[in-house]
């Protein structure tokens, strides 16, 4: 089947249906009474700007299928089929926003995955790989295992069936416990009927897949549809996470270079789907201007460093090595000629460790061992195992170097047992990569082994305070810390979110960070635990500085603009509390939002349209009429457009100005432990959100097995799911970042 438009393919029996409406008015809108005499700015009422919003969305409502804030459509073209019965289409996202200049529409390309629509038997057959031969095998049975996989699979995705006209469509609650072929159900008469004669007698079909279970479409009542009389409905948006190779395909449609975005973009805007293109505009009065905002932005010069980076790894050196006295690798899987290449593996990252100047000595190897590739599918034997490794090495092992066959699940098993049973750092990497070994790939492993064992990059030439001279000063440390919360995917609905802090422990470098992570309830994206976290953070700082920081700045990621007052309340209020807990102690706090997730771009005047270089900071005619925000790019754009890190300053005890605040974000983000370049958002927020993803590994397995029950009833729940606390950090790593 060919993919037309989403709305396009759908059984069209036109059913005449008559309703009576009721009207009421609920409320007005006036623009001209929004802004009250002698007020040069006032922020528009939420439900105004709703309403605008509406209007604007409404036609490409009208010829595109709507999936939050995006519209996606086959007439925009680059629809991809990306494997596993989903396929990539291409869209747009529009958004209403108060600026400088006014109200201003937010436009940029959109890409996401939708369900293929196919028969669900060719869609298990894509999806699943144990079901790529079904058709060939009609007479198979599911396991157990293999039926809670399907049922993942399927589970509230919508359906329509394809042996009767209908435009009625049903979503998947679950799978009959039964096979199809000794389903039985009551008709209204209430004589029980086989399943298989009921289809054959009334509809003259034959079900060829009797051993299957049937679709169960209803929560409360027995609702069965055969799998192969259904058809995946168009225009739903992919369910679950996507695998390695469905994102990858995802992101290269995604990938466009900055003259081809705007290029789209543009497109969009004087087409036929695009938000002037249809009659509501003309009918209240609106205009939306066609040409992209012009401003001006401005380019901040690069801070000198200890160590000048050059242009690539072969010429580096780290400005901190490590000295690991004790070391072992550990092979999991992998063929014969694979572990073949391990010796030579071994001497060229020991040789460039010497280069870098990070000591990984061939001598202090305490052993090779090799272990099957199940041993990762075995929890207790894992633990044996890297128990059994430590013991080897007398008990003071500070690094595990694990290569693995391929990716693997038990990957969080392992990270978990290491760090919280044996208290050990690991370092994993696959087969594939060190049998090509290249120079690269051999350099970026041994500055992650360095970051994690307690080395760095680089630091600034010139201290933190020597570029804030007016409010740093050398002798009164700052404390940098971030935090991030990240939850489990769309369908899990009892796993835990996991919050995550971290925190400077040294003045004026900053570039050594301690972290502390908490499981907290479901999806819930305020800290629980931030005033505990914070505490600890700071014993952490005066342990090493030997003096409490007189200045907190902290950097907040992953948060939207609907819940800025509601964090800035309760989070501003829990570090309050944990500096309270110090005798006479009342630092300055600037607290910081920091979001990657927006659909901001800057565009060059220029005709190359190459990306805006590191640096570009925009805190004009885009930013917020009133507030303290800024957009600042401080990665250099390799490959699609540059997306800024938008920084919005919701509280500022330090009284910073904007050139201060920017100039000092810019030059952390030249700090990050493991990496020659700057990054693309300032190292805190980074590091926490890497430290909260380490916590998300560490409890997804149990999250898994809680969510794979085979009740379609399951979903519903009395009170909230029950949190599962996250095992305590051993004592060897809690203090490095083994979570880089």
């Amino acid at each position: 089947m060919n993919y037309g438009d989403l709305r396009e393919k759908q059984p069209q029996k036109k059913i005449e249906k008559l309703f009576r409406v009721n009207m009421k008015l609920v409320s007005k809108f006036d623009g001209k009474e929004q802004r009250k005499e002698g007020e040069d700015w006032a922020p528009l009422p939420p439900e105004y700007i709703h309403a605008l919003d509406v209007i604007l969305r409404e036609n490409p409502m009208e010829k595109c299928t709507s999936i939050g804030r995006s519209f996606y459509s086959s007439s925009m073209g680059g629809s991809k089929e990306i494997g596993g019965g989903a396929v990539g289409l291409r869209g747009f996202f529009q958004s209403l926003r108060q600026t400088q200049q006014g109200l201003a529409l937010n436009m940029d390309l959109s890409i996401t995955a939708f369900h293929e629509s196919i028969g669900v038997i060719a869609y298990l057959q894509k999806r699943l790989e144990f079901l790529k031969d079904l058709p060939r095998n009609k007479g198979r049975e599911l396991s157990l295992e293999e039926k809670r996989e399907v049922e993942k699979a399927l589970k509230n995705i919508r359906v329509f069936v394809c042996h009767r006209e209908t435009v009625q469509r049903y979503r998947v609650y679950g799978l009959t416990e039964e096979i199809t072929e000794n389903i039985w159900f009551p008709d209204r008469d209430g004589k029980h009927l086989r399943l298989m004669s009921y289809f054959k007698d009334h509809y003259g079909y034959e079900i060829q897949f009797k051993n299957l279970p049937c679709l169960q479409i209803s929560r409360a009542r027995p609702c069965y549809l055969p799998m192969e009389l259904c058809m995946i409905c168009e225009g739903q948006k992919f369910l679950g996470k996507l695998t390695d190779d469905q994102a990858a395909k995802i992101m290269k449609m995604g990938c466009q270079k900055p003259n081809e975005r705007k290029a789209i973009i543009d497109k969009v805007m004087t087409g036929s789907v695009g938000p002037s293109s249809g009659n509501q505009t003309r009918e209240f009065n609106l205009e939306v201007s066609r040409e992209m905002t012009l401003l001006k932005g401005r380019i901040l010069q690069p801070p000198k460093l200890k160590l000048d980076r050059p242009r690539n790894l072969k010429e580096s050196k780290v400005l901190k090595g490590t000295r690991i006295e004790r070391w072992a690798l550990m092979s999991i899987g992998g063929s014969s000629d694979q572990k073949s290449t391990i010796p030579k593996f071994i001497n060229e990252l020991t040789q460039k460790c010497e280069h870098l100047g990070v000591v990984l000595s061939k001598n202090t190897l305490s052993s090779t061992f090799f272990e099957p590739s199940y041993i990762l599918n075995n929890i207790s034997l894992l633990e044996s195992k890297l128990k059994e490794i430590q013991r080897a090495a007398s008990s003071n092992l500070q690094l595990i170097i694990c290569v693995m066959e391929k990716k693997h699940k038990g990957y969080g098993d392992l990270k978990r047992i290491a760090e919280t049973r044996i208290g050990v750092v690991t370092q994993c990497c696959l087969y594939p990569n060190i049998t090509k070994l290249s120079c690269q790939f051999v350099s970026n492993l041994a500055l992650k082994i360095n970051a994690k064992i307690g080395g760095s990059m680089t630091e600034l030439y010139n201290s933190i305070p020597s570029h804030i001279p007016r409010l740093l000063r050398p002798d009164e440390p700052v404390i940098f810390m971030g935090a991030d919360v990240t939850h489990p995917h769309p369908f899990d609905d009892c796993s835990p979110s996991v919050a995550a802090v971290v925190g400077s422990i040294n003045w004026p470098e900053a570039n050594r960070y301690v972290s502390r992570m908490r499981s907290q309830t479901h999806r819930q994206e305020i800290i629980q635990d931030l005033d505990l976290m914070v505490k600890e953070l700071l014993d952490d700082f005066y342990k090493a500085v030997k003096k409490l920081p007189n200045r907190i700045i902290f950097f907040r990621d992953g948060v939207s603009e609907t819940q800025f007052k509601k964090v800035l309340q309760e989070e501003l209020q829990s570090i309050k509390t944990a500096c309270s807990k110090f005798h006479d102690y009342n630092p300055s706090i600037t607290f910081a939002v920091v979001q990657k997730r927006h659909h901001t771009r800057l565009f060059r005047c220029d005709p190359d349209h190459e990306n805006i270089p590191p640096g570009t900071v925009v805190d004009t005619v885009i930013a917020h009429p009133k507030e303290f925000d800024f957009y600042l790019c401080s990665h250099l754009g390799v490959k699609g457009t540059s997306r800024p890190t938008h920084y919005h300053i919701l509280w500022d005890e330090n009284e910073f100005t904007s050139d201060e605040l920017q100039r000092l974000v810019y030059n952390l983000c030249y700090t990050f432990v493991r990496c020659t370049k700057p990054i693309s958002i300032v190292p805190p927020a980074y590091y926490a959100h890497l430290a909260a993803y380490r916590g998300r590994l560490y409890i997804e397995r149990s999250s898994e097995s809680n969510g794979g029950s085979m009740n379609p009833s399951s979903v519903s729940r009395v009170g909230p799911p029950k949190t599962i606390p996250l095992p305590k950090l051993s004592d060897n790593v809690k203090n490095l970042m083994f979570y880089c």
